[in-house]
């Protein structure tokens, strides 16, 4: 049995709510594509990838840098923002380079943890190319 079609104005009922989320999916997608959160940033610029970890007494956030020494990263608080930027540097080659798939140049990374963090307790290391930065939380944000 064939069920009626309402038509109001030429538009089947029904269809309209389609319309406007079609709309909707491409504002988001014009938004999307002109967003950059490297803006400022040269074209070679890259995320590493990273851990972020609740415990606790504190956050810990681990950064994948392989190949970055100590003095090419710098790690900042600022708030419950944390900071890493640097570069990591291209490597002298002798021969001819075929394939690069490794990322090379300026590096950045922001994350903001959920609790007020102690600043003045931020610690940081680099070991086998990862970074590990430990933010205690603020005393009155532990768990007790």
């Amino acid at each position: 049995m064939a069920l009626p079609v309402r038509r109001n104005l030429g538009v089947v009922a029904g269809t309209e709510p389609v319309a406007q989320l079609e709309r909707v999916h491409a504002q988001l997608g014009t938004l999307l594509d002109s967003w950059d959160p490297l803006a400022g940033l040269p074209p070679s610029a890259f995320v590493p990838r990273a851990d972020v970890e609740e415990r606790d007494d504190a956050y810990v956030v681990e950064l994948e840098l392989p190949g970055v020494r100590e003095g090419d990263v710098e790690v900042s608080v600022a708030g419950r923002r944390l900071i890493v930027s640097g570069e990591r540097k291209e490597k002298e080659r002798v021969g001819l380079l075929r394939r690069r798939t490794r990322s090379v140049g300026r590096f950045h990374y922001e994350v903001e943890v959920p609790s007020a963090v102690d600043d003045e307790s931020v610690t940081a290391s680099l070991d086998d190319g990862v970074l590990t930065v430990t933010l205690p939380k603020a005393e009155s944000e532990r768990v007790r």
